[in-house]
């Protein structure tokens, strides 16, 4: 598996955001969205360490840290992704999938089960046509459906898809601002005035904490 990074920290975003985490981040993404703040990690040459999933359980149970954090990159892409994923859940920890949408992610979905934390990326991404639609329908009550919103015009298709798929009675539903396009306030009024009940605005809190720039946070 092509390890990027390791490290640990605290959830910068989610349901889990402010609780310590164990991040394993991969190399590799099937797209290209314009706001992405990992892209390093996408570069086909990339540095990465090989490590085989008995390897990064065993660097997870050093740190004593139960929640796990897999991300990218596109983690699903790794070819001994549901290895992994059944080695930390049986070892006793809580296990979070950060998907971009644009991977099925019904093979991943049997028992033992991670929460998912999957993007769906608005036009402003410039990879919308990547969005697999039918994996709202896998998607539970433990599971977390991203906006990343740059404009007015990102707003309004996010409100589009989370009426369409009745998102906010199936899973957690965030909006977040592309850092440097929208002003947050924008999209308070945008929730309040169309009165989005069960929608969250969502701040990365890591780019708050420490310089948005910086890695291994």
């Amino acid at each position: 598996m092509r390890v990027v990074e390791k490290f640990v920290s605290i959830n910068g975003e989610g349901v889990k955001a402010g609780e310590p985490a164990v991040f394993i981040r991969f190399q590799g993404c099937n797209l290209a969205c314009t706001y992405c703040d990992t892209k390093w990690a996408n570069e086909k040459n990339c540095p990465y360490t090989d490590e085989t999933p008995a390897e990064i359980a065993e660097y997870v149970a050093s740190t004593g840290i139960t929640n796990v954090t897999l991300t990218g990159g596109e983690p699903l892409l790794q070819k001994d992704i549901r290895e992994l994923i059944t080695v930390l859940i049986n070892n006793g920890n809580e296990v979070e999938i950060e998907t971009n949408g644009a991977v099925d992610i019904e093979p991943f979905t049997g028992d033992p089960r991670p929460s998912f934390t999957m993007d769906y990326k608005l036009p402003g991404s410039g990879c919308e046509k990547g969005m697999i639609f039918t994996n709202f329908s896998h998607l539970t009550s433990r599971d977390t459906v991203k906006f990343v919103a740059g404009s007015h015009e990102d707003l309004v298709r996010a409100k589009e898809v989370i009426d369409m798929y009745d998102l906010t009675h199936r899973c957690h539903v965030y909006i977040s601002p592309i850092f440097g396009s929208i002003e947050p306030v924008e999209i308070v009024e945008f929730i309040t005035g169309n009165r989005m009940n069960g929608v969250r605005l969502q701040l990365q809190i890591h780019k708050v904490i420490w310089d948005p720039e910086k890695r291994g946070v």
